[in-house]
């Protein structure tokens, strides 16, 4: 009895941690959901298979997968884009994600729902760029990169495209426009090695 006991609670702890493993929406810094650094193009039929692709760019006689795909859950939800480095080769991997989907969520919890106060709390901000109409915030350690609406910081700094901004000059409730994942093409080849 004792055994079948030790049994069954290692056999449901098992279970557990192989679902963490699999979790379809968490970003790692290798992966995004079932994709990882080393996804290639011409892959998404099949890890997508119970979801939609659609190309965003036609070419003649050309898979699906070719080119910039936005991948929607079945029901019509959008989850994400995704671009490849090389739009011509279906052997090309991704390099850029664009999350829409609010259950994607990092390791710490950071997600396309997620505020300013959020991404302080949990991540060291390594730089912050100032675009034309947003603010880009690169975190330390992570592929993750955020985009902010200036319509969303004080008025000085919406019109001043040289201006410095500074984290502290970004309100905590600030919400996130773009929430993205770069992943360096170089560097996944290496890892692959």
């Amino acid at each position: 009895m004792k055994r079948l006991f030790i049994l069954t609670t290692l056999s449901v702890l098992l279970l557990t941690q192989c679902g963490k493993d699999s979790d379809p929406f968490l970003i790692t810094k290798d992966s995004v959901g079932p994709l990882t650094k080393q996804t290639q193009m011409r892959q998404l039929d099949s890890i997508f298979a119970n979801d939609s692709i659609v190309s965003l760019r036609e070419i003649d006689e050309a898979p699906e997968t070719q080119g910039e795909v936005e991948i929607f859950e079945k029901g019509g939800k959008k989850l994400m884009l995704l671009s490849p480095e090389d739009e011509e080769d279906p052997n090309s991997r991704i390099t850029n994600i664009q999350i829409f989907d609010d259950r994607y969520l990092t390791e710490k919890g950071l997600g396309k729902g997620s505020t300013f106060a959020d991404l302080k709390a949990n991540y060291e901000i390594v730089a912050i760029e100032n675009a034309i109409n947003s603010v880009v915030i690169f975190l330390k350690d992570s592929d993750v990169f955020i985009t902010i609406d200036k319509k969303q910081l004080p008025e000085e700094l919406r019109y001043n495209f040289n201006a410095k901004v500074e984290a502290t000059q970004i309100p905590d409730t600030a919400t996130f426009k773009y929430f993205m994942i770069g992943w360096d093409s170089v560097e996944a080849e290496t890892s692959e090695e």
